[in-house]
């Protein structure tokens, strides 16, 4: 295994780019001194009044009531003077008391019309079922619905721009391009789900089911990319949606497996598709918070090695037991099917040491 001689982190990433032995996150991220943030402003601007409608949305955001969703709405309502629908793509697992606030609160402090998908719980079962069997990406039909829903929905209400967060290829180091449009992306997307429509329909997903969640290609709205436009940072967007009411997990749980309180804590069992990087490729959800707050300035290398060994291995009982409860998975079966992935040679239980891999 080869590591990132700045940040540490493993080239078992899949598509991670490597050069001179730094990673393309911390690559990517350097270069984030070299871009005139206050002209991507402006351009955001010019962008936002080409769309610009008297009445009517003139805007979709795709929400989940994170705090990234809380700076979007933030940015295009306050800042850029904007009127967008939300919309959020639900999932069938159990939702944090937090996770369910900071929903209602997004929607109530902006005032604003708020949309909300909710795929049928047998489909949800059947086709997070067969990812989490087929592939080890449990979530990957509704990741992809996530992306797809909104989009098409846009194009549906013909609205012109649809606003998302962060270009994770990007800020994950897995390529280059800092785009500002993500349509090349969605539409890869597209092509990619069509050319899995066969096995989908192998393990029991019907071609009208794979159908319900694809736009029309080419894609029409124009899809941003708000990370090309502000240096993106999880802790900056954290801030912003603390001034709204945005809550964490702190007093409800004290989750075992994360490094903080803040990042993706709306639905207990969703810990689940993060943590299964740990058994297929020796990281989780620890390392890529870690690395980031190093790149960042708010860790030194010595806290971040110390963060990734005590707690990357770790899986938070809570997820587990939810994911069996709606999925329909016995723990045994769950722990059987977690190591046919176990490529990383990871044994599944806690090691004796932190951060020791038996």
């Amino acid at each position: 295994m080869i590591k990132c001689k700045d940040c540490g982190f493993p080239d078992t990433r899949p598509g991670l780019i490597f050069v001179d032995g730094k990673c393309g996150a911390c690559i990517n991220f350097e270069d984030r001194a070299n871009i005139d943030w206050e002209e991507r402003k402006g351009n955001l601007t010019t962008l936002c009044d080409m769309h610009r409608k008297e009445s009517g949305y003139d805007c979709l955001i795709p929400v989940s009531g994170g705090k990234d969703s809380y700076f979007l709405v933030h940015t295009i309502v306050k800042e850029m003077g904007m009127h967008p629908l939300l919309v959020t793509v639900t999932d069938s697992f159990t939702h944090t008391k937090a996770g369910a606030h900071n929903l209602r609160n997004l929607i109530t402090k902006f005032n604003l019309n708020h949309w909300q998908y909710t795929i049928s719980h047998d489909l949800f079962v059947r086709a997070t079922r067969a990812a989490f069997e087929g592939t080890g990406e449990a979530l990957s039909f509704v990741e992809w619905a996530i992306y797809t829903i909104p989009t098409m929905l846009a194009q549906k209400l013909g609205i012109g721009l649809v606003v998302y967060g962060e270009n994770s290829a990007y800020q994950y180091g897995t390529s280059t391009d800092d785009e500002a449009y993500a349509n090349r992306q969605l539409e890869k997307m597209v092509e990619n789900i069509e050319c899995s429509r066969a096995w989908w329909n192998s393990k029991g997903t019907t071609s009208a089911e794979v159908d319900s969640i694809l736009p029309e290609v080419p894609i029409k709205p124009k899809v941003l990319f708000m990370s090309h436009f502000f240096p993106w940072s999880s802790v900056t967007n954290l801030e912003v949606a603390q001034r709204y009411g945005f809550r964490t997990l702190e007093g409800e749980w004290d989750r075992k497996g994360t490094c903080e309180n803040f990042e993706q804590i709306d639905s207990q069992a969703y810990l689940i598709h993060l943590w299964l990087k740990y058994p297929k490729f020796g990281f989780q959800r620890v390392t890529d918070i870690a690395t980031r707050r190093l790149r960042e300035g708010l860790m030194t290398r010595e806290e971040c090695d110390k963060v990734i060994a005590e707690h990357d291995h770790e899986l938070d009982p809570i997820a587990p037991k939810d994911f069996c409860q709606t999925l329909g998975y016995t723990k045994r079966e769950f722990v059987k099917i977690v190591k046919t992935f176990n490529k990383a040679k990871i044994r599944f239980r806690k090691p004796r040491k932190a951060g020791v891999a038996q």
